[in-house]
């Protein structure tokens, strides 16, 4: 019976009904063949626990498959691991293609004969493509004695729309309400952030959200839990169905991230570097836009101010002073831009952390900063001012500070103080353990190992490249790339450039070159037109569509990009290449003129060289060895947990 979508499924015997969880053949238990439920038969009679056409007899006649009118596949298994038995204790009572009634005699099964042979006579009832049609399956009937013929269970089906398969290309707003059903519903979800290709969701209970369904949606190239997050990969479209998400749940960006479970059986090690991990791409997502952008308009105007080009732009005129000062704005400010940021993740005041970051960049503590003038000594310690524009770990953790400070300022302070108290004590205590403490640690460390870092790739030369350049692409995978970008910020901000980031340039070609091949190579529409997408995404230095759309699917795709951009980095390490600015890929390449000194080519020259080799070794590895169209592709790629994962 189908009423508003719902078909009822009967007691295939007489007997206790229990749950599929319950029975003992691991692979029904485990709910792989499908959504169902067992039944203990007290007698041998089986009816049809469902109207429709008989579609499957097996053999040894222990299975009897039936498709209904809404296409649901229900497949009767009686007794576990009794195809051995060849159909002796089993007799069939209806043929393929008949039209059965709900309740009509299908077999009978020799109950004595089986348990005489020890095995088990539940009988099974599973919908074989539950991920296909079913919206969900609930077991209604209290687990005991039932009747043959009573309703014991309800599938409730799929709508039209959601039924249409993975392939229908779906509007923002359908793709929004995918996700969100899919997710676990809008009362699974804490809070959602997004950065430059993923929808990062903070859910209630991770294990509510449907991967495989996900996954498989067209638009949408992967499913990843890292870091806290339950992220879901887009791609270029990231921001406009991050909007339509937040259509539909209006006010959940205001919302603060959970707090992380501490009983969640990790080792404390891997516990705080997960938390490490999931604060620092929380903190970073919002901002690595702008950062982004500001490095391409450096890049142009020393581009535009090269001799060689007729010096277009003086670096003294307006012009260049007005938009150098557009792009600089977000590197200068941006602790209060971090600290605005990481108090959203943390659920804190962002106003409090923005004005804490003003504190640190305020001109004359820059000006103090940049001169190392000294605030006071005890003893032979002489604590000095540091000049924090352009700083991100510092802010990171007086953001966590104030969080701190505030959650313990509200338990103790009464509610009629807390509005002027709260602000006024936390800013002054934060600013002045940062000044102090915490910002002179932790920037020197920061500095010093983005230094020791573009030392290490300077000396070891092409070593140094070729490692870098073959495995950076797999911290992308892991979502742990994100560890890696403030790193290259303090490099930019501390040093003036990045070695580490010039090889990384290649890392991002590579991958292009490598989605490219499949391209072009590939006689599939389908092919193509993801492929040449995911290329031109990957040359402008977002590699996550090429990887989770095609690269890892066919993994000796992916595994040529590597080849090639082990090359590239090769070469960059050959020509101790840097960089000048944060954007990487082709269209990164403004960021290799020196604005300090636009006639030194060698860092451009490097980026040329290195970018043709990684795209030819890349391009031809795919062609002759990573992809042809008699591949079968894989499953979008099941990561293996990684820190943040409960």
């Amino acid at each position: 019976m189908t009423e508003n979508n719902e078909i009822s499924i009967l007691a295939p015997a007489n007997g206790e009904v229990i749950a599929l969880s319950k029975t003992s053949d691991p692979i029904f238990s485990k709910g792989t063949m499908g959504q169902g439920f067992g039944l203990t038969p007290s007698d041998g009679e089986v009816v049809a626990p469902v109207s429709g056409k008989i579609t499957m007899i097996a053999d040894t006649k222990h299975a009897i498959g039936i498709t209904t009118k809404d296409g649901l596949e229900v497949l009767v298994h009686m007794g576990v691991d009794t195809v051995g038995l060849k159909g002796e204790p089993f007799e069939v009572l209806v043929k393929s293609d008949q039209t059965v009634e709900a309740g009509q005699d299908i077999a009978t099964m020799d109950l004595k004969f089986i348990k005489d042979k020890k095995l088990d006579t539940t009988i099974m009832v599973l919908i074989t493509n539950s991920n296909d049609k079913l919206d969900g399956l609930d077991v209604s009937f209290p687990e005991g004695a039932a009747k043959t013929g009573d309703a014991v269970a309800h599938a409730y089906l799929k709508t039209a729309n959601e039924n249409a398969g993975s392939d229908k290309k779906l509007s923002y707003d359908e793709l929004a309400s995918f996700i969100i059903k899919n997710v676990g519903g809008k009362d699974n979800i804490n809070n959602l952030i997004h950065c430059i290709t993923r929808l990062r969701f903070y859910l209630k209970d991770e294990s509510k959200a449907n991967d495989d369904v996900l996954k498989n949606q067209r638009g949408i190239l992967d499913v990843m839990h890292a870091g806290g997050q339950y992220q879901v990969v887009i791609g270029n479209e990231v921001t406009n169905v991050y909007d339509a998400v937040m259509k539909q749940l209006p006010g959940l960006g205001d919302q603060p991230a959970p707090q992380t479970n501490e009983n969640d059986g990790r080792n404390p090690v891997s516990r705080a570097f997960g938390n490490l991990i999931g604060f620092i791409t929380g903190s970073m997502s919002p901002v690595i836009g702008v950062i982004a952008a500001s490095g391409i308009i450096k890049g142009l105007l020393a581009l535009l101010t090269l001799p060689q080009l007729g010096a277009l732009l003086n670096v003294k005129s307006p012009v260049y002073i007005t938009v150098s000062a557009m792009a600089d704005s977000a590197f200068f400010f941006l602790p209060i831009l971090v600290g605005f940021s990481a108090a959203k993740r943390l659920g804190s005041d962002p106003m409090i952390a923005a004005v804490i970051g003003g504190f640190l960049t305020y001109p004359q503590m820059i000006t103090w900063g940049k001169s190392m003038m000294r605030m006071f000594s005890v003893g032979s310690w002489n604590f000095q001012f540091l000049n924090y524009s352009y700083s991100i770990f510092p802010m990171i953790l007086a953001a966590w500070l104030a969080k701190k400070c505030e959650d313990w300022l509200k338990k103790v302070l009464p509610s009629y103080l807390q509005m002027i108290f709260v602000p006024l004590i936390t800013i002054l205590v934060v600013s002045a353990i940062t000044l102090v403490i915490t910002g002179p640690v932790i920037q020197g460390a920061a500095n010093g190992i983005a230094v020791f870092i573009n030392w290490l790739v300077s000396a070891s030369g092409w070593i140094g490249g070729l490692v870098i350049g073959a495995f950076y692409q797999l911290l992308v995978i892991f979502g742990l790339h994100w560890g890696v970008v403030p790193l290259v910020a303090q490099q930019i901000a501390s040093t003036g450039q990045s070695s580490l980031n010039a090889i990384i340039c290649s890392t991002m070609v590579a991958q292009g070159a490598a989605v490219l091949a499949v391209a072009v190579k590939s006689k599939k529409a389908d092919m193509k037109e993801l492929g040449i997408a995911a290329a031109i995404s990957a040359f402008c230095g977002v590699t996550e569509p090429a990887i989770y759309g095609i690269n890892l699917r066919y993994k000796k795709v992916f595994a040529s990009g590597c080849i090639g951009s082990a090359f590239g980095g090769l070469v960059t390490g050959l020509m101790h290449g840097t960089m000048y600015g944060f954007t990487g890929g082709l269209i990164g390449f403004s960021s290799f003129f020196n604005p300090a000194h636009p006639t030194q080519l060698n860092s451009f020259y490097t980026f040329l060289i290195a970018s043709v080799v990684s795209i030819i070794v890349a391009f031809i590895a795919t062609w002759v060895w990573g992809y042809n169209d008699n591949m079968t592709m894989g499953k979008k790629v099941e990561k293996k947990q990684r820190p943040g994962t409960k």
